[in-house]
């Protein structure tokens, strides 16, 4: 295991030695951890999904939970994972807080797991562990399945389920250890108010830990707030975007996470990734901000043209490239809740 994986986690003996994931079929295959770190980025020969993809039409209930199926054709796999060192550094920092979990093997679920590199994180700390990642974009999860679906070399498993993050429960009987989400309960409108159901579903002693982006006062957002109610597009493309007060002040976290009985812990940190290639910032919000967007522009092509026109100028103008790349601060919040034994 790379030391600097062992030092974010605080625990090397927790991690497997072999560089190795489960592929499709519960068939091992090496890869290297860096594709994982915040200096990497991923392989540009990687096809790991197409944009606007039909998606699946079916009402389901998943395995161990309550959550009825919501889909569209919103995300594209292959388009999120290319600054994917970037967007997982915050995770790693989550993990780093995490305690001891009570049970043995533990079992954990991974709220709006995405294209699943998170979630095979989570069986590198904790090898034996019954994961779960769920998600309700089926573009996502054919990655996720593909890639990370299986047994563990730790003697654990990683599986993958759809599911509406707004209503997901866990089963009654099947407490989890550790329920976890990265950058997803923002898309959730009133998230604060599952924390209570969450908290219920974990074991004694189990956590709750998520992590939000919380920059969407930074020019990235605003500027693409202003183009989207701005003749010709408002008419067109009103309510596309993600609703107001997407994300509380950690103050509010903070209490939402202490009412049902949890010891919280509640932070924020300003990452500054320096980016690199022509219009990065424009690239990186092509992958979650800008999908609303494109998705509702997806059958006029030169529409959809035509804004990221607009919208490319402008954010050239707000983060001009430096001499090593280009900086993009991007604040995020974090909480790690611990109910009570």
């Amino acid at each position: 295991m790379r030391p600097y994986l062992a030092d974010r986690l605080g625990n090397p003996s927790a991690f497997p030695a072999p560089e190795a994931v489960v592929g499709a079929g519960g068939r091992l295959r090496t890869v290297s951890l860096t594709d994982l770190l915040p200096e990497s980025r991923i392989r540009a020969d990687r096809r790991l999904g197409t944009e606007h993809t039909e998606p699946l039409r079916q009402n389901d209930r998943t395995p161990g939970g309550s959550a009825p199926v919501v889909t569209d054709s919103l995300w594209d796999p292959a388009q999120y994972l290319r600054h994917t060192g970037h967007r997982t550094r915050p995770f790693l920092d989550l993990l780093a807080r995490v305690p001891a979990l009570p049970g043995d093997p533990p079992r954990i679920a991974d709220l709006g797991c995405g294209a699943g590199n998170v979630t095979a994180l989570l069986a590198e700390r904790w090898p034996r562990a019954r994961v779960t990642g769920y998600d309700n974009s089926p573009e996502m999860l054919g990655t996720a399945e593909a890639g990370h679906a299986g047994p563990t070399p730790g003697g654990g498993r990683i599986g993958f389920a759809r599911a509406d993050v707004r209503t997901w429960a866990p089963g009654p009987g099947r407490p989890y250890d550790l329920i976890v989400s990265n950058a997803a309960l923002h898309w959730i409108p009133g998230h604060a108010d599952r924390f209570a159901h969450w908290v219920a579903g974990l074991a004694p002693g189990g956590t709750l830990a998520f992590q939000v982006p919380g920059n969407f006062d930074a020019p990235s957002h605003t500027l693409l707030r202003d183009l989207v109610a701005s003749p010709p597009w408002r008419d067109r493309l009103d309510g596309v975007l993600r609703h107001d007060g997407a994300v509380l002040r950690p103050e509010a976290y903070l209490e939402r996470l202490t009412g049902p009985g949890c010891t919280a812990d509640v932070w924020e940190t300003t990452y500054l990734h320096l980016l690199q290639g022509e219009d990065p910032v424009l690239d990186w919000v092509k992958g979650t901000t800008l999908r609303p967007v494109l998705t509702a522009l997806a059958d006029d092509p030169r529409a959809r043209d035509a804004f990221l026109t607009a919208y490319r100028s402008a954010l050239r103008a707000a983060y001009p490239a430096g001499p090593h790349g280009t900086p993009y601060p991007f604040r995020r919040v974090f909480a790690v809740a611990r109910k009570g034994e």
